[in-house]
């Protein structure tokens, strides 16, 4: 490889690690602003929470609409389509009145940014060869790991000096950056594809075969309960945290960069087990772990055993089994296509996410202002994760019917 060659890589990674961190980004670093958020709205930080919900549920429905246009019309014209949806979303979320109006605004602001994540997925495979895919989808997946260690931290340096809103206008200025260089170093490898049709018939027809698939189905649902309680975790973390332990926003970002830091270690600890055990039986072990910390989560929350410290070690556990949950889920479910990869991952995507926000919208319904609820809710998820995993992987030593993945 020449010095020019391993140049243009490293900056293809560079930005491509960039625009696959506005995901992150978006949903962390207004996490510390919840609490003056509330009080300028004159609400709890619990109807805060629901602007998360609905980031996620803008999210679900982006990803799954994103793909076949970026097949259809190359990468670039939909990320800049759907990058200035979220740059408008974002002056809407700062200009916000009423919190009404801020999850409306970060609705718009999740189904346009939600290109970026579909995008990266596509054009790893337009920049490397698939030889050096998954390499380079390690190095991603590690970038997405770290943001939440710097993106709440830099929400409270914000919030220490601005007001709220100026957490959405810098997403803005950011996403316009990564937009300008994306266009002056990342030159378009896959051109328009006018055969790509997008009527709606064929494109369900492809999703309908594709949830059909028994192995898909179940690591698809079974990963979905167990990201809900991630998005549970962001949701009812700062109500937890700042509303009941009355954390300070700065002190807020620190542990929640620290608990962060669980979610390199089970995806570290993950690759090491990989050379012992199938993907599928990592799984199984790390629902079951987050179900047994759920639970004693759940039922010390009732009795109010917990304090500050406690509840942020059971955060921990949670982000560790996540480590493990999210990438032997996506490859178990992937596994039995050989085709329409595309449409799989983006129909994974989208029940992910809508579940996984629908579970995480209880912390705002219940207007929790402690654990209980949380605890509840996080215990639900793991439990539907572990369920169904137990039903699916028995029905897979009964039929044989699986494609399972070698140890």
């Amino acid at each position: 490889m020449s010095q020019q060659q391993a140049y243009n890589r490293t900056v293809a990674i560079l930005i491509l690690g960039a625009l696959d961190t506005i995901t992150p980004l978006t949903i962390d670093m207004y996490l510390p602003a919840f609490t003056e958020m509330a009080a300028d709205f004159g609400t709890s930080t619990a109807r805060v929470s629901l602007s998360l919900t609905s980031y996620f549920i803008g999210l679900g429905v982006g990803q799954i609409i994103y793909g076949p246009f970026l097949d259809r019309y190359g990468r670039h014209n939909p990320v800049y389509l759907g990058m200035f949806v979220y740059i408008l979303a974002c002056f809407g979320c700062a200009l916000s009145g009423t919190v009404e109006m801020l999850i409306v605004c970060r609705f718009f602001q999740a189904l346009g940014g939600a290109v970026s994540a579909v995008a990266v997925r596509a054009m790893v495979r337009d920049y490397f060869t698939v030889e050096e895919s998954p390499k380079i989808f390690s190095m991603l997946m590690l970038v997405l790991s770290v943001s939440p260690l710097f993106a709440p931290s830099l929400g409270g340096v914000i919030m220490q000096w601005l007001a709220w809103q100026w957490v959405f206008i810098i997403l803005a200025i950011i996403v316009v950056i990564v937009l300008i260089l994306m266009r002056r170093y990342l030159p378009l490898r896959h051109a328009a594809d006018p055969t790509v049709s997008l009527a709606p018939g064929p494109m369900i027809n492809t999703f309908m075969m594709i949830g059909r698939n028994r192995q898909f189905l179940t690591f698809t649902l079974a990963s979905s309960f167990a990201l809900g309680g991630l998005f549970i975790y962001l949701a009812g973390s700062t109500v937890i945290l700042q509303e009941r332990f009355q954390v300070s926003p700065r002190f807020y970002a620190i542990l929640f960069a620290l608990q962060s830091i669980g979610l390199i270690v089970g995806n570290q600890i993950n690759i090491l087990l990989l050379k012992r055990f199938s993907s599928q039986r990592l799984f199984t072990i790390a629902v079951t772990i987050q179900l047994v910390s759920s639970l004693l989560f759940f039922t010390g929350s009732i009795f109010d055993w917990y304090g500050v410290y406690s509840t942020i070690a059971f955060f921990f556990v949670l982000l560790l089994c996540l480590g493990m949950t999210f990438p032997n889920g996506s490859a178990s479910a992937m596994a039995p296509f050989s085709n329409n990869l595309g449409s799989a991952s983006s129909l994974m995507g989208f029940i992910q996410t809508c579940l996984g926000g629908l579970m995480s919208a209880a912390v705002g319904l219940f207007d929790a202002h402690g654990s209980l609820p949380v605890a509840l809710m996080m215990f639900v998820c793991s439990f539907g994760a572990w369920i169904v995993t137990i039903i699916g992987t028995g029905s897979q030593a009964r039929t044989s019917k699986l494609t399972t993945l070698p140890d």
